[in-house]
């Protein structure tokens, strides 16, 4: 498997066995894996993104940022695959509907 080109489904697993090999995914885990918990952290590591640019425009530590990144994308894989979304699916459709929505238009 190219770690370059995987695809969502291929991140998702990885994401899973990770969890999988942290105990996370036990009755009694300190981080349960439940959709609240996963909203919950998705919004904290979203938010962890502003404070690199806090009083600034310039993205001062590109590899501290794209870790930030990481920890949202992983959270939000997490999250639909425990709530049974097909993210995939999903972003399509929304970009579909994006397509016949207007924005700004004066």
């Amino acid at each position: 498997m190219d770690d370059k080109n995987l695809t969502i489904k291929e991140l998702t697993e990885q994401m899973h066995a990770l969890v999988q090999s942290k105990g996370w995914y036990e009755a009694d885990s300190k981080r349960p894996q439940t959709p609240r918990n996963l909203a919950v952290s998705l919004s904290i590591e979203a938010a962890e993104i502003l404070e690199h640019f806090q009083f600034t425009d310039e993205i001062k530590d590109k590899d501290e940022l794209g870790s930030e990144l990481a920890d949202v994308m992983l959270y939000l894989l997490q999250l639909a695959s425990v709530s049974g979304i097909d993210l995939e699916a999903a972003v399509l459709k929304k970009i579909e509907k994006n397509k016949t929505r207007t924005w700004d238009e004066k």
